[in-house]
Formats: C-alpha cells, sequence, structure tokens
C-alpha cells in the first residue's frame, strides 16, 4: 500500500512540476496587422505576493515579411497608487543573420522576449499596468501581427 501511495505521489510531485507556472499573459492583436504609432497595448495585472520574484516577457508575433531584424520598445510600466508612468526604451533582436529567432510555422514567428536578466521582485501589492509603444522610424510597423505581455513566477 504504501508503495503504491508513493508511486502516485511522486506522479503528482512531476505533473504539478510541469504545469505551467505563468501567472498572467494576455495578447493583443493588431489592427489590418501593422503597429502604428497610436496604438499602444496595455496590459493590467495584480501581484498578491511581494516575496516572490517574477519574470517579465514581451511577446511579439511577426509574418515573414517584416521588414527589420530588431524592434524598438517603450515600455511605459505604472506601480499600484502612482498616477506617473515610467518609461524604458528596449531593443529586442528578433533575427540573426537570415534566420529568425522566434519559434515558427510556416511564415509566422513568436517570441518571447524576457524583458530584464535577473528576476524582478516588486514592493507593492495591487495593480500594476504596463504599456507597449512601438518606437521604430516606420509608422505604420508592418506585418506585426500581435504583441502581448507574460508574467510568471521565477523558479
Amino acid at each position: 500500500m504504501s508503495k503504491k501511495f508513493l508511486v502516485i505521489a511522486i506522479f503528482f510531485t512531476f505533473f504539478s512540476a510541469c504545469l505551467q507556472t505563468g501567472l498572467y499573459e494576455k495578447i493583443t492583436f493588431m489592427p489590418a496587422q501593422q503597429w502604428e504609432y497610436a496604438f499602444q497595448p496595455e496590459f493590467k495585472f495584480e501581484i498578491t505576493d511581494t516575496t516572490s520574484s517574477y519574470r517579465l516577457y514581451f511577446l511579439l508575433r511577426h509574418d515573414n515579411a517584416y521588414a527589420f531584424n530588431n524592434l524598438w520598445v517603450s515600455v511605459d510600466s505604472r506601480l499600484p497608487g502612482d498616477s506617473v508612468m515610467q518609461t524604458e526604451r528596449f531593443e529586442f533582436k528578433l533575427a540573426s543573420g537570415q534566420k529568425w529567432l522566434g519559434t515558427g510555422m510556416d511564415d509566422i514567428f513568436d517570441h518571447r522576449i524576457l524583458l530584464y536578466k535577473e528576476p524582478v521582485r516588486f514592493s507593492k501589492l495591487g495593480t500594476y499596468y504596463v504599456r507597449f509603444r512601438q518606437d521604430m522610424r516606420t509608422d505604420p510597423l508592418e506585418h506585426v501581427l500581435n504583441a502581448g505581455f507574460r508574467l510568471e513566477k521565477a523558479n
């Protein structure tokens, strides 16, 4: 009986370790598969645990006709209780040579790009806001299908 219990316990431990650790993930579709300067997807998420560390990702999907090997994005963020957005600018490398760095199927490519190398620890409980603005020299930026945000607990 105890051997059977041990096998079941190991199975559930293994299964729970394989579960997705994502706390939040949302994708916004680009109108007409173009990302205009004025279109700024915003995401809000709740932090209920300030003792854990988190990984933050920018999500992007584009087709093979995307004309650049990178993407400049301004990221606005607002903490709970604050009225002012903080802005950071990121360059995301999307290709190396003639090959896309994301995962692809046919001519569609997905990128999950880590915003910060080190996990982030949030200091306040509450609702956080993140907004993305494309910051390339081209407006609209064609062949961008969607952009999104993912938050997961760091292991």
